[in-house]
């Protein structure tokens, strides 16, 4: 008996009703200028649900007052885009129209019925009431009075279900937003997975530099070799820092544009904290940095940088030769220093995986792994 009672008890059961009558106010406001001809608001909303903007009101108030609560994306906000989007938005006005009209027939003409019933079962005659205002007075109509009120409950609780079911259906997203809102997704878990490899790459280059720092000065046991190691760490550690401030800066303002991301031409900055972390570097750029486009700028420094991390931490301040070449249809980045020892899970670690995951994301290749005696990281990618 409870669960049968609990729609009663909840808001949404009253705003459905409120939203059904909303349109016979229209319709009541008609029937004041002319009420032989009820119709002509069902007949004015026809060219008015192909108004695009027709469908964002009706949506908002459908959010508002039929799904309070649930889950909104399954009602759509937008505007008409398409003729199909348009004829949904006045399908939909005119059922919305006709279930506003037996809800009105329900709400008033129902709890009268109950009330004549009542007045019949206590000896009163009932007044102009359709069916019972031919008959007699009796105790027995006590017993039928009950049967309005709960064809009430059932019209308000079922005419609710029914229009908010309607509504999914007609005030749905249609397959363009969908398919807009599956890729604008798509893209928040690509922006994510790119933030997380930024902060990969970058913390952990800057953490590499540090500890090797720190521990060549430690053993080394010169004041001069520990004053540059320590100015060494300084600087990687504030580069960290910007980089960090830079990422969190994009994850609080989602329309940040990418450009403040460092690019090849700031390698520079990468190759003296490998240099002053103890790294012996050959580097060979050949082409103009400047005319890369900017996605493949921006990926190669990351990868520069976790080629260079994965050099001092896994091999050690070992000579390395640098490699950037830039050609007419490709940028072609090498990082290569001696395999002095067995890598752990060489292959397999996050930082390899980036590098080929971003090498993969911009269509290009990657290989990581031994290559004629030396660690080697190669990555093609493509410049068009």
């Amino acid at each position: 008996m409870v669960r049968l009672l609990r729609p009663l008890l909840r808001g949404t059961t009253y705003t459905r009703v409120l939203h059904l009558w909303v349109p016979m106010l229209i319709v009541s406001v008609w029937l004041f200028i002319d009420l032989s001809t009820p119709w002509v608001p069902a007949l004015v909303l026809l060219p008015v649900g192909l108004i695009p903007a027709v469908r964002t009101g009706e949506g908002v108030q459908a959010r508002l007052l039929l799904m309070r609560g649930e889950e909104e994306a399954v009602i759509s906000v937008e505007p008409s885009a398409t003729w199909r989007d348009r004829l949904r938005t006045v399908v939909w006005l005119q059922v919305r129209m006709v279930l506003g009209a037996v809800t009105m027939f329900a709400t008033v003409w129902l709890p009268v019925l109950a009330v004549e019933l009542v007045r019949l079962a206590v000896g009163q005659h009932p007044g102009d009431t359709p069916v019972l205002r031919d008959q007699a007075p009796h105790w027995a109509y006590a017993l039928l009075a009950p049967i309005p009120l709960v064809a009430l409950y059932g019209a308000v609780v079922g005419l609710g279900e029914l229009v908010t079911a309607v509504a999914r259906r007609l005030l749905g997203p249609s397959a363009a937003e969908r398919l807009a809102a599956l890729e604008e997704r798509t893209e928040q878990l690509l922006e994510r997975n790119r933030i997380a490899r930024e902060l990969h790459d970058s913390i952990g280059h800057a953490l590499t530099v540090a500890v090797v720092q720190a521990g060549a000065a430690r053993a080394a046991g010169d004041p001069a070799f520990t004053d540059r190691a320590l100015e060494a760490i300084e600087e990687t550690g504030r580069a960290a820092l910007e980089d960090l401030d830079r990422v969190l800066g994009i994850l609080r303002e989602s329309d940040r544009p990418v450009s403040a991301r460092p690019t090849l031409v700031d390698a520079d900055r990468l190759l003296d904290s490998a240099r002053a972390a103890g790294a012996k570097l050959d580097v060979e750029f050949s082409g103009p940095l400047d005319t890369v486009p900017g996605p493949v700028s921006r990926e190669g420094y990351r990868i520069l940088q976790e080629s260079l991390t994965n050099v001092l931490r896994h091999a050690g301040a070992v000579p390395a030769g640098v490699r950037v070449d830039i050609t007419g249809r490709a940028l072609v980045l090498e990082v290569r220093n001696p395999l002095t020892a067995d890598i752990p899970n060489a292959g397999r670690g996050s930082g390899l995986r980036g590098i080929r995951e971003r090498a993969a994301l911009l269509g290009g290749r990657a290989h990581t792994g031994p290559a004629d005696g030396d660690w080697q990281v190669r990555v093609e990618l493509p410049l068009r």
